[in-house]
């Protein structure tokens, strides 16, 4: 099933919608102040991105760990596995037969990498909340707090999945510059 990891991410979202905002407070760190354009679904994509970046980097800064940088190689290849994610109507990891590091590579990025990815619709696909999600997720939040992480890539496209329009799709591909 492409869509089983989407409809549990969706079923937390839903959960979050219900048990409002303060739900996920002990996960995510103090993340909601100060990250421009974090619950605006609406913002350009490029605000939404930012935000997203300025949201993991305060959760890592709460936990003593680097920023990691955001270099135009990983937010290009990041932005093609949204991309791709639409493109195929394919939530995975492998979405169009591509594995994790097939866009990263085309973008020349010399380094190992890691991915999360989520989509949603509406208030429950703004930065903030689906970063929430992530953080309320193990292995998702073990990749943004991942200490040996150097670099991070979003990329944010909204189109058509499983037959439903406006879905945000969100990548986040890190990297271990080198490895």
């Amino acid at each position: 099933m492409k869509y089983s990891a989407a409809i549990a991410i969706l079923a937390v979202a839903a959960l979050l919608q219900v048990a409002g905002p303060s739900a996920a407070a002990g996960q995510a760190g103090s993340s909601r102040a100060g990250c421009a354009g974090q619950g605006n679904a609406l913002a350009a994509a490029t605000v939404q991105e930012r935000a997203m970046l300025c949201l993991v980097n305060r959760a890592r800064a709460n936990r003593g760990l680097e920023a990691l940088a955001a270099p135009e190689s990983l937010a290009g290849s990041a932005a093609r596995k949204s991309a791709d994610i639409l493109r195929c109507d394919d939530f995975s990891h492998s979405a169009c037969g591509r594995d994790v590091e097939y866009w990263p590579g085309r973008f020349g990025y010399d380094g190992c990498v890691g991915e999360n990815i989520a989509y949603s619709f509406g208030t429950a696909a703004t930065p903030r909340a689906i970063f929430r999600l992530w953080m309320n997720s193990t292995g998702h939040r073990e990749n943004i707090l991942r200490g040996s992480y150097d670099d991070i890539g979003i990329g944010l496209q909204v189109g058509a999945i499983g037959g439903s329009g406006n879905a945000h799709v969100w990548t986040q591909q890190f990297g271990i510059r080198g490895c």
